[in-house]
């Protein structure tokens, strides 16, 4: 698909609707009115996710309600405490990371990434920048050449765990796109698995240490990782239908795609940071420069994205959100500046045609 219109990136926004929303009010009684209607509303929700666990997490102008519920009985630990599975929505950790890096000079959007992953190969007349691989628009496909070939012994269990990191690296490597990059849009989870390594290799930093200390430490992500550590503090996913359970995702080689895994209030946490960057200094600017639109594509431009999200305008202002699922969970978040709110909700379900979770998810930040 043809894209069109890019802003100089990254950048700080300079159309002020954006600006965060004023501090809360000391509480009122009004304020127990909306947490009591917000209670009620998200418990709605986790009803019409229809799965054996999910969590509804809300943050209204600073005050916080949380919902849990499920299809299947209580785990050994309260469903809100335990570590989702959140997929492609990893994306919006990978894209701040890329904005927090540029931000204070380590790396610049426009480096070409094959030269970081081979220091000896010429840039070329038309390279794929960190960039394009942030916005998709590095002409590649959604999975590497060979990927469901290697995958297929494992495809219903962990596919991406059969694809490690130095076959990502080669792949791109040696592909050849049919499209000059920047001139057409496809989502791709390789693209975006390749700029982790891109900035691994930047920063000469693991891409794990490089998360955790430029993103999970500063924002105070306790409840967050990258791989599972074993029963009892990740939830278990499960099958479209809810009632087998799947193995913890292994995301291989496309960490910087698909990899994070956190607990509700943590996610509510990051997404919190968004709404008022002022809050995170070492991080402010990278909050910051994730709001600006660098793209639009689709009929009339439609379609809007930033480097970390996808954008959809409302009555009041933009809605930020981004989804990811794994073969036995899914995640949504999204945030709305203009009324101070943001939403994290996971569920432990694989996705299915004519889903309700994400619908139900978008439906309550969208109408909020």
């Amino acid at each position: 698909m043809t894209t069109a219109y890019r802003t100089p990136w990254p950048g700080r926004p300079s159309d002020r609707r954006d600006e965060p929303p004023a501090r809360p009010d000391p509480h009122s009684a009004e304020d127990d009115g909306d947490d009591q209607r917000w209670g009620e509303r998200l418990q709605d929700a986790v009803a019409a996710a229809d799965a054996p666990d999910a969590v509804f997490a809300l943050s209204h102008r600073g005050r916080r309600t949380v919902r849990s519920g499920g299809t299947a009985a209580p785990p050994a630990h309260p469903r809100d405490t335990l570590r989702y599975e959140i997929g492609s929505a990893t994306k919006t950790f990978t894209g701040l990371l890329l904005a927090g890096l540029t931000d204070s000079g380590r790396v610049s959007a426009g480096d070409p990434a094959a030269a970081l992953l081979d220091g000896g190969r010429p840039a070329g007349p038309a390279p794929a920048t960190l960039a394009h691989l942030v916005t998709h628009t590095a002409g590649l496909p959604a999975l590497p050449a060979g990927f469901h070939r290697r995958a297929l012994p494992a495809w219903r269990s962990n596919p991406y765990g059969r694809y490690p990191d130095a076959l990502v690296i080669d792949a791109f490597l040696r592909h050849r796109p049919r499209h000059r990059p920047g001139t057409r849009w496809r989502y791709s989870n390789f693209g975006v698995a390749v700029l982790g390594h891109a900035l691994a290799a930047a920063t000469g930093t693991p891409w794990e240490d490089l998360v955790t200390g430029r993103l999970l430490r500063p924002l105070a992500l306790r409840g967050t990782a990258l791989r599972a550590d074993g029963p009892g503090l990740d939830a278990t996913g499960h099958t479209k239908d809810g009632t087998r359970t799947v193995p913890a995702f292994d995301a291989g080689g496309f960490q910087a795609a698909g990899a994070v895994r956190a607990t509700p209030h943590d996610l509510l946490t990051f997404l919190e940071a968004h709404l008022d960057p002022a809050r995170s200094p070492e991080l402010s600017g990278a909050l910051e420069a994730v709001r600006v639109p660098v793209l639009r594509r689709g009929h009339g431009h439609r379609h809007v994205h930033t480097v970390a999200w996808f954008r959809h305008p409302t009555d009041a202002g933009p809605l930020y959100f981004h989804s990811g699922a794994t073969l036995g969970q899914q995640a949504f978040l999204g945030f709305r500046p203009d009324t101070g709110t943001a939403l994290a909700a996971v569920c432990t379900r694989r996705f299915r045609a004519r889903d309700p979770f994400l619908a139900t998810a978008y439906a309550l930040l969208a109408g909020e």
